[in-house]
């Protein structure tokens, strides 16, 4: 079995409107949200062996909260590719893991994560900022991916419904 965590990066400053988009920061509410996320990914035991992370600084900032919180204990893989992104680029990421990887947490922008989300599970889906999609395929090899019918939502969740 395969699962993908994907998660959008937390909510990020605009207080700086000359500052390049992918250097913007996380504001006070993603410094809050993306440390939630990753408590909620400890809490419900689905600790990556993986993280795979957008190089915008709002994405890095936000996978590096989500992996203290989390207790993941590898090392972040940053990607330029997935500066936002369409669905296919995370898809071929997937399909180029190692198998022994089961649980990947991808983190990146929309619209490509809420477009992928829709895209594997047959759901029209959201993404707001920090929104975190669990899907899961009944797969032995990420390469099968390719092949797979859709992916099932395990669980959906966004920091303002969390308790």
């Amino acid at each position: 079995m395969k699962t993908a965590l994907i998660l959008r990066h937390a909510k990020s400053s605009w207080d700086n409107m000359h500052q390049p988009d992918h250097e913007r920061t996380l504001n006070e509410r993603g410094q809050r949200d993306a440390p939630r996320m990753g408590e909620l990914i400890l809490r419900e035991q689905l600790t990556p062996d993986t993280i795979v992370s957008s190089t915008a600084q709002r994405a890095r900032e936000t996978a590096e909260a989500v992996a203290v919180t989390s207790q993941f204990a590898g090392e972040i893989l940053y990607d330029d590719n997935l500066y936002l992104a369409p669905p296919q680029v995370y898809l071929d990421l997937l399909q180029a893991m190692p198998d022994e990887k089961q649980r990947v947490l991808l983190i990146g922008h929309n619209p490509g994560l809420a477009d992928l989300v829709s895209r594997l599970t047959g759901q029209p889906t959201t993404m707001p900022t920090a929104a975190l999609a669990h899907v899961q395929w009944e797969l032995d090899s990420w390469q099968d991916l390719v092949q797979a019918d859709t992916a099932t939502l395990r669980d959906f969740w966004i920091p303002r419904e969390l308790a």
